[in-house]
């Protein structure tokens, strides 16, 4: 039997107008007018030419959205009947240029100047430059990179080839088929873009009552739905927010919702930018700020982006609070939070060689336990970290037997203490064992 044939899907295509024929008086009426007026027949498009652009213009139509094929669009098109390509290409580029300003006014003029941190309002927007509007529209993100570089290029077009100034030279049918469709390709086709966050609302929502999570889920969406330039100041405010100690609590939790729920779309933009404001903290030596930065990288699983030293002292001071608890009162009970965090930190990428030691000998200390026994709500967590140990830890971990370390003496007693060594090199991979290691491993783990 046959395999079955699946059909493919077939994407929707949009209508194309259909466009009435050329009437059959039109080419001759134009021949028989530049001969009225006693001028060569070439100072206009050939027929050739009219006809090739409005075979092709249907084309063009279909992309462009039917609400706005409107007075400009029949325009357009009846300059292309009649040759006269160099209005057609003014008529297309004003459309351009209104539905720009259509898409800044629908981003939301307020925010807008929010963005660009000065009043800006619909005269403001109305006074533009053609260029200015187009260098608006990419810092909003209207328009794409190759949308600003492609509608630039028309602009340049329409000003030096249109009927709106006075001419250089002459453009043919594939000249005028081609800015149209940069146009609407890049422009009037737009579907879906940027809607603008207002900025005010957005950080009083932020600071005000814990959300709900349809409340939540609104602010992702609109996040979402505005540009990289402003998703990047909206979540360098969200930043400031969680570092400040006269943010309240639920405020902080907000913060961190956000920044949790959104961080896997982080761009790079966004955490270098944040990367900075905490080095800004460190340089001004604010210290509160700078530690709450420091938990705010940390809940959110982005301590590698953060330099070497700042990642050693994190590790230090959990690993240092870690064995403090264990060598403390209790320590079965008090131990499983402190090893948790540890479990957390060292999960989000390599323990800097400045610590390791450190880390690993805090690491089997607490694996190993005490004359009473291990935490085992905490030996989970143990046993990760030791399962993950790198090829210069796992080193670490096999010489401290050598060591006159409190742990290397422990090991060196033997009973429970040499039993749980054991069992914690067991966890190890041999084949991560670094062959100098190779041979005490096999002894400790027989």
């Amino acid at each position: 039997m046959p395999d079955e044939i699946i059909p493919t899907e077939i994407l929707p295509v949009a209508q194309e107008p259909q466009l009435p024929a050329l009437p059959q008086q039109m080419l001759p009426a134009i021949a028989q007018l530049t001969t009225a007026l006693g001028i060569p027949r070439d100072v206009l498009a050939s027929d050739a030419e009219i006809g090739y652009a409005w075979r092709d213009l249907p084309r063009e139509l279909a992309a462009i959205p039917p609400e706005l094929r409107g007075e400009l669009v029949a325009r357009m098109c009846v300059a292309v009947s009649t040759g006269l390509f160099d209005g057609a290409i003014n008529y297309a580029w004003n459309a351009t240029v209104l539905h720009l300003r259509q898409m800044v006014r629908e981003f939301g003029l307020p925010i807008v100047g929010q963005t660009l941190q000065k009043d800006f309002e619909e005269r403001h927007l109305v006074e533009l430059q053609d260029s200015q509007l187009i260098d608006l529209s990419l810092k909003l993100g209207l328009i794409s990179e190759d949308g600003f570089f492609f509608l630039d290029q028309c602009r340049d077009t329409r000003n030096n080839f249109s009927a709106a100034h006075p001419v250089i030279g002459k453009i043919n049918d594939r000249e005028f088929t081609t800015f149209l469709n940069r146009c609407t390709r890049y422009a009037l086709a737009a579907e879906a873009f940027p809607r603008g966050v207002d900025v005010g609302a957005f950080i009083s929502a932020v600071k005000g009552a814990r959300f709900t999570e349809p409340q939540l889920g609104i602010w992702i969406e609109r996040l979402d739905g505005t540009h990289d330039a402003q998703r990047e100041l909206l979540f360098g405010s969200v930043h400031g927010i969680y570092c400040d100690s006269s943010t309240s609590e639920p405020g902080r939790l907000n913060a961190l919702d956000l920044c949790v729920a959104y961080s896997p779309k982080f761009t790079a933009a966004i955490r270098s930018d944040l990367v900075e404001r905490h080095s800004d903290y460190v340089a001004k030596g604010d210290k509160p700020r700078h530690i709450a930065s420091q938990q705010f990288f940390e809940k959110l699983g982005l301590l590698a982006v953060l330099n070497e030293s700042e990642q050693h002292g994190l590790i230090s001071h959990a690993v240092s609070r870690l064995w403090t608890v264990h060598q403390g009162m209790d320590n079965f009970y008090n131990e499983p939070p402190f090893a948790e965090r540890l479990r957390g930190i060292s999960e989000q990428g390599g323990i800097p060689e400045t610590i390791q030691e450190q880390y690993v000998s805090v690491v089997i200390g607490c694996r190993i336990g005490n004359g009473y026994g291990v935490s085992r709500s905490a030996v989970d967590d143990y046993d990760s970290m030791i399962s993950s140990f790198s090829p210069r830890e796992i080193s670490i971990a096999v010489n401290l037997p050598r060591t006159n370390s409190i742990i290397g003496r422990c090991i060196q007693s033997g009973g429970s203490y040499r039993t749980n060594y054991s069992r914690a090199l067991k966890l190890i991979d041999r084949a991560s064992v670094p062959s100098a290691s190779q041979t005490d491993f096999d002894t400790y783990t027989k």
